[in-house]
């Protein structure tokens, strides 16, 4: 296991569970599920969470950007245009060029517009950031986003917040089998056995917001992630057993008194 790294461009983490820092009832309250989930990278939403307005409270005084990663975001943005704004503003404030793209397409699905995303993706990388891409379960588009220069999928496993879990596993296979970067579910998780699902299917990490932030005890459930997510990981490189149609026997055969 110390040999199974995770690097997203020219990040190495430790942990692959990736935590946002929205829908909380406090800064507080982020900051103690962050630690619960071990998690040494957050998502940040640039046009929804204060990170330097001082007047008001800042989310880095609870989480110290020193010590863990700063996915800036560009939720809520419906436009290449806005997208790309918010993430020079955000290069701008805090010098961060390692971002999180998602351009969406619909405001009652929240799906992405892979449009506007493919063509935001190709100015981003020509711009010098490294760009993590949220899209669409596609295997066609998700290879066209690596090969415009993405430094990670992060394809829907269901609608943004919709807690419904994985619900193409052979979409996502066949993504994981085609890519060269890393593979990050991303939105719809809503349980710990949907993380370890996604880990168990090959993901490189997976993202989760709603199901820790919304839950009747976020600190727990920020726990119940990072334990999911490390034993999704460890079965898969295991490597599972082979399906078969009919029961197999568990002792031998051989030799029966």
């Amino acid at each position: 296991m110390k040999k199974d790294s995770f690097i997203i461009g020219k990040h190495t983490l430790k942990s692959r569970l990736i935590v946002g820092t929205g829908k909380y009832k406090s800064f507080k309250q982020t900051a103690e599920a962050i630690k619960a989930s071990g998690a040494d990278m957050v998502t940040v939403a640039v046009r929804r969470v204060n990170i330097l307005d001082k007047s008001k409270p800042v989310l880095m005084d609870y989480l110290d950007p020193k010590k863990i990663i700063y996915l800036p975001n560009t939720a809520g943005c419906f436009t290449s245009k806005d997208a790309l704004r918010t993430l020079r503003l955000a290069r701008e404030m805090g010098g961060w060029k390692l971002v999180k793209l998602e351009v969406l397409g619909d405001k009652k699905t929240l799906y992405p517009n892979m449009i506007e995303t493919l063509k935001s993706t190709e100015v981003l990388v020509k711009e010098g950031f490294e760009v993590m891409v949220y899209c669409s379960d596609d295997p066609i588009i998700a290879k066209k986003l690596e090969e415009i220069g993405a430094s990670a999928i992060m394809p829907l496993a269901s609608p943004i917040g919709s807690g419904r879990g994985i619900r193409n596993k052979l979409n996502l296979s066949i993504i994981i089998n085609n890519a060269k970067v890393p593979v990050i579910v991303d939105a719809g998780i809503g349980t710990a056995s949907d993380a370890s699902i996604a880990m168990e299917l090959g993901c490189d990490g997976v993202l989760v917001n709603t199901a820790i932030a919304k839950a009747k005890n976020p600190i727990l459930m920020a726990s119940s992630m990072k334990n999911a997510v490390v034993a999704g990981r460890q079965s898969y490189l295991a490597g599972r057993i082979g399906l078969q149609n009919y029961g197999s026997p568990s002792s031998p055969s051989k030799g029966l008194i």
